[in-house]
């Protein structure tokens, strides 16, 4: 079974940080990009960061540019998302998932965590 489960959000204030952690099961880890989304009440679904499988490659969005940065660790099959200068705008809920096509960070999403929820209070 294909599994997701993001760890790590929290209440934090602005300017602090969180790491958020998502442990994978049920593929091979190692072969699989993995992305870092977040949805906020009323708003669209926003891809975060991702990060690639083998070449170390990195994705992130420029809301977050210089301020998150992903990483992942095969042997213990997670994927860390590292957030700092946090804004209230950051409040969402945070998910992570895997997406099986051909086109790694770009291609399209098959398995979703359930979520952790970030709050950024100013």
């Amino acid at each position: 079974e294909i599994q997701l489960v993001e760890s790590g959000g929290g209440l934090v204030q602005a300017g602090g940080s969180l790491r958020l952690s998502c442990a994978a099961s049920g593929f091979t880890f190692d072969d699989y990009a993995i992305g870092w989304f977040r949805q906020a009440p009323g708003m669209d679904r926003e891809k975060v960061s991702c990060a690639g499988s083998g070449d170390g490659s990195t994705v992130y969005a420029d809301s977050v540019k210089g301020r998150f940065t992903v990483s992942r660790d095969n042997a213990k099959r997670m994927v860390y998302l590292q957030m700092n200068s946090l804004k209230p705008e950051d409040t969402a809920i945070y998910y992570c998932a895997v997406p099986f096509g051909n086109y790694g960070c770009y291609g399209g999403y098959d398995y979703w965590g359930q979520g952790t929820q970030v709050t950024v209070s100013s």
